[in-house]
């Protein structure tokens, strides 16, 4: 019976190893892949000038292979994106969590969630239908489709994840905290920013991670409404071209094995990197935090 038990524990490990190491063995095929077919191109043209060249113009004769405005327009809407997004997720889960009554929560956060339902390619007409017209006609600038319009729209995207692993992580913190906290006379308000937020900081960090990390590689959204030019944007209204959009639109029209089709591969190589040292960092804090209470995603 022993022997049997044992036998089955073995396999089992080895199974759940096998699926681990298949995963591992997959992304490492496709980051090999990447680097295989992105990095002839620069044969052609110097890492410096094709990562800080402010000029994309792969089809024109001599072609520009500079991605400099690429890398600026995904960087910017990131960025605008993460001071729309996670502010208003973290404020709804703490909403959500602490101070909304039952039955307000069992509305609001399925309302929130079904966000997460919608495709991007949804979430994208509605910027160019609604928002774009919107922002023109407010603003009075010349295109609806910018970098605020893609920003605004990826900050959707990322609301629900934020909101539900944040409220998740909050509701993790041990009661035990709270209790304590309000025996020794701390008011709700403080319990919240002095316990349970402090204790719950891993599990939004985490929360934050994955939420922005869908914001990062998101081609369809940026694709339809961010306005498509290659240059680097002056303010918000600006229309951009971030990587992600920029090989999406283009890799079908490149001639296979050409110059513009490595150099697109090439941006994917930034692109992956770029998402990498992202994670990289956000991981890094939300590692540092770890300890700082007993909840934790």
């Amino acid at each position: 019976m022993t022997n049997t038990r044992s036998r089955t524990d073995k396999s089992v490990r080895i199974f759940f190893f096998s699926v681990a190491l298949a995963s591992i063995a997959i992304l490492f095929m496709i980051m090999i892949f990447l680097f295989m077919e992105g990095m002839p191109i620069f044969k052609k043209v110097t890492i410096t000038d094709f990562i800080f060249g402010k000029y994309w113009y792969p089809t024109s004769s001599p072609p520009d292979f500079g991605i400099f405005p690429l890398i600026v327009a995904s960087i910017a809407v990131t960025l605008v994106s993460a001071v729309i997004s996670i502010p208003l997720g973290v404020m709804t889960a703490i909403y959500l969590a602490e101070l909304a009554h039952k039955k307000v929560a069992e509305i609001v956060k399925p309302v929130v969630e079904l966000l997460a339902a919608l495709p991007s390619v949804v979430i994208g007409f509605f910027g160019m239908v609604v928002v774009a017209p919107f922002l023109q006609e407010t603003f009075g600038i010349p295109t609806g489709l910018n970098l605020f319009n893609a920003a605004l729209m990826l900050s959707f995207m990322s609301v629900p994840t934020i909101c539900s692993l944040s409220e998740d992580a909050i509701y993790s913190v041990p009661v035990a905290l709270k209790e304590g906290s309000l025996a020794l006379g701390a008011t709700h308000w403080e319990t919240l920013i002095r316990v349970i937020l402090p204790a719950s900081i891993s599990g939004i960090s985490t929360a934050v991670i994955l939420g922005m990390s869908r914001a990062i590689g998101e081609t369809m959204v940026v694709l339809m409404v961010a306005g498509g030019a290659a240059m680097i944007p002056a303010s918000l209204f600006d229309p951009v071209r971030p990587m992600p959009a920029s090989i999406a639109a283009e890799m079908g029209e490149s001639p296979f094995r050409g110059d513009h089709y490595y150099a697109l591969f090439a941006t994917g190589i930034v692109l992956f990197l770029f998402t990498m040292l992202f994670n990289v960092i956000a991981d890094h804090f939300a590692h540092k935090y770890r300890q700082t209470g007993e909840a934790s995603l």
